[in-house]
């Protein structure tokens, strides 16, 4: 067997092994979701706690916790018992983690954790282990096999239990009303936190370099100033100031190609009407994401009463490190 055909066993006996989880999770991952949500609205917070790759998988599962706003923290096993146990409060809710459920270090903490009022989840392939036995909750993360070809290595088995923490994370996101705004908040950094702390009002084009014209306008008029302004598109209002189209470049090539005397004819005639648009207050990601979905280079922005007031140009998003 060459190395293609093996790595593709690998990743075929994982998607085997997560296809098991997709129909095995029944109502014990909604208990558990409510617990971790009442926990989380308490203002408690989540102790995760595992063993070699169990640990691993543990730091990932508090990460992503952490950065949809639910307080995790991970609690190493083996320093518990000597000082860090202090780490726990009444209240908690504790992830335990071990495929086997007899992991030494985690049942040695049991009668310790089981001082506090706390929470027990235990993440398992072994739901009448002694884990199991002691938990509140048991979430079943059985593989029938690793894919290590020695079926000894944790490959599945770390698999499922990484997937079932996303679910748990994504689940309890959505069932706490957790937004982008609220993302935003905690991802300040890079080009992600750009994205999402930006506004629309941050990056459109105003002044000198928004073109807006009324829809009398000829269209040698309106290349001139499209021109001044650098803009590879144009905004045509009203005399009252409200949006009535938009003309890009595109809408002007394509119409001289047709007809090559058209440049003393209004704007109005060849212009865009009611263009897609988006308000002033909405987040960046989301002016990038309709430019996307609609397959257009510029997008009008307008204020609460929809009066036009700016332009965000796609080959600006680049400019600005926002995508």
């Amino acid at each position: 067997m060459d190395h293609l055909s093996k790595a593709k066993r690998v990743i075929q006996m994982e998607i085997e092994e997560l296809e098991n989880l997709l129909n095995r999770i029944d109502e014990n991952f909604s208990h558990a979701i409510n617990v971790l949500k009442t926990t989380i609205n308490a203002g408690h917070k989540f102790v995760v706690i595992g063993v070699g790759k169990c640990h691993n998988i543990g730091h990932k599962i508090a990460a992503t916790l952490n950065s949809t706003g639910a307080l995790a923290v991970v609690l190493n096993s083996q320093n518990a018992l000597h000082g860090d146990l202090g780490i726990v409060s009444n209240g908690d809710t504790v992830l335990a983690l071990s495929y086997s459920g007899e992991t030494n270090e985690i049942l040695d903490l049991l009668p310790a954790l089981r001082r506090f009022k706390i929470n027990l989840i235990s993440i398992t392939g072994n739901t009448d282990s002694s884990l199991g036995r002691n938990s509140d909750i048991i979430l079943n993360t059985k593989v029938n096999r690793e894919a290590c070809p020695l079926n000894l290595a944790p490959t599945s088995s770390t698999t499922v239990m990484l997937v079932l923490g996303d679910a748990l994370a994504m689940t309890l996101l959505e069932s706490r009303g957790f937004v982008k705004e609220d993302f935003a908040k905690l991802h300040p950094g890079g080009s992600l936190g750009r994205t999402l702390l930006t506004k629309v009002s941050d990056i459109m084009r105003t002044g000198d370099k928004f073109c807006t014209l009324s829809p009398e306008t000829n269209l040698q008029s309106t290349l001139e100033k499209m021109t001044r302004a650098r803009s590879g598109a144009a905004v045509i209002i009203s005399a009252s100031e409200s949006l009535k189209g938009i003309l890009t470049q595109g809408d002007f090539v394509r119409s001289i190609q047709k007809d090559s005397d058209i440049l003393d004819m209004p704007v109005s005639e060849f212009m865009t009407k009611d263009p897609i648009t988006i308000q002033e207050n909405r987040l960046a990601v989301e002016a990038i994401q309709v430019i996307g979905d609609n397959r257009i280079d510029d997008l009008v922005v307008i204020d609460e009463t929809g009066k036009p007031i700016g332009l965000v140009d796609s080959q600006d998003l680049s400019r600005m490190k926002l995508v």
